[in-house]
């Protein structure tokens, strides 16, 4: 676990209390850092503070490449709600492109602080359907949203096996995934996405969230 000591001194103590609370519950060490980080630093999680006028964690945390970092990065909000006393991860799962390493963290973040798991697959209509005079059908609509459960259920069978003291909500929402997971993130103590190795800085669903996520989020890389 790694607290980067910039990020802290800029906007408070609530990533420092973040990480030293995970650490705890981990068993692991805490290390901070007033430097740039890289891919050669190994952590179980890197962990700074933003403030609701940070479009991405500052520079100095990263240096010039932040797509570097290997580890997962925790993003702590320092000036939005109460979320220290709540518990529970919100995952956000592409259930045809599945972050493995990020479900993985989501489930053992879970399992580590006792919590549910609330797993979040946004889907959205084929797109020839917007050309329908009548709208979707309700028989097409309910058929392709069962496909959606389906496949959600097929990607976190392994871990529900893997982690069975974890209690997992498996969610299929027609909506936008930033959208899906702020509105099933109100009373979580975490959210979790991933980041794909071929995603530029941090991702268009990371942005969305970083201005209006009321808890830590977490962006774990695929490997």
């Amino acid at each position: 676990m790694i607290l980067s000591r910039t990020t802290v001194s800029a906007s408070g103590r609530c990533a420092a209390d973040w990480a030293a609370h995970e650490a705890r519950l981990r068993g692991v060490p805490l290390r901070a850092l007033s430097g740039p980080l890289s891919a050669t630093v190994r952590a179980t999680a890197i962990v700074c503070g933003v403030r609701s006028t940070d479009a991405v964690p500052p520079p100095p945390l990263f240096g010039a490449q932040n797509t570097a970092v290997s580890a997962p990065v925790v993003l702590v909000p320092e000036d939005r709600g109460p979320w220290q006393h709540r518990s529970g991860v919100v995952l956000g799962v592409d259930a045809r492109d599945p972050a493995r390493a990020a479900i993985d963290f989501a489930f053992d973040c879970a399992r580590v602080q006792g919590g549910w798991l609330h797993a979040v697959h946004a889907w959205e209509l084929p797109p020839d359907t917007a050309r329908l005079p009548f709208g979707v059908p309700d028989a097409d609509r309910a058929t392709w949203e069962d496909q959606e459960v389906q496949l959600l259920a097929d990607v976190l069978r392994p871990w529900c096996a893997r982690y069975p003291g974890v209690p997992v909500l498996e969610d299929v929402r027609l909506l936008a995934p930033a959208g899906a997971l702020l509105r099933c993130s109100a009373k979580a103590a975490l959210i979790v996405i991933g980041r794909s190795p071929r995603a530029i800085g941090w991702g268009s669903v990371a942005r969305a969230l970083l201005p209006e996520a009321v808890c830590p989020l977490a962006v774990v890389p695929s490997s």
